[in-house]
């Protein structure tokens, strides 16, 4: 098994996407990419913490490529907006792919230089890459809260 985090805007429906890639065997909604040890979802809320709301997928790489679920992730999401997704703004919103390994960030800058060239986003690509820190898994009241709640997803690029 592998892990990727990703930051796409409000972590619910970004958890949802992703649970339903083949090869995927669990996501967690959490925070990472701030300086607050431990961070509460209130916490991460007032734009201070300088955490990203993300999701940690765990994937078998033998069914599913790093590749493709960054392909997934640029599908799910405007990537060209700054610290926005939808109604939803602020840093804890940005779009960022934190990298686990040397590998992940190659790959992760190869697709997103192949999508900016070939111009199948109206605008530049914003999306931050950095590597992966202290994931904070959110609160359980977080987690598969689409599931828990009926929702089909709030995810319409």
């Amino acid at each position: 098994m592998a892990k990727a985090t990703f930051g796409a805007g409000c972590f619910w429906g970004v958890e949802s996407a992703f649970r339903e890639v083949k090869g995927v065997s669990d996501v967690a909604v959490g925070y990472m990419g701030g300086a607050l040890e431990s961070p509460s979802y209130k916490d991460v809320c007032t734009d201070r913490t300088g955490h990203a709301e993300v999701v940690q997928v765990d994937f078998d790489p033998a069914q599913v490529s790093y590749e493709q679920l960054v392909r997934v992730f640029f599908e799910i999401h405007d990537p060209t907006t700054l610290n926005r997704q939808g109604p939803d703004w602020g840093t804890q919103y940005r779009s960022v792919i934190f990298f686990h390994d040397a590998e992940q960030e190659a790959a992760a800058r190869k697709v997103m230089e192949e999508l900016d060239r070939s111009g199948h986003f109206p605008r530049k690509i914003v999306t931050q890459i950095a590597p992966a820190a202290e994931f904070w898994r959110g609160e359980e009241y977080h987690q598969r809260y689409f599931e828990k709640h009926g929702i089909p997803s709030c995810h319409t690029r």
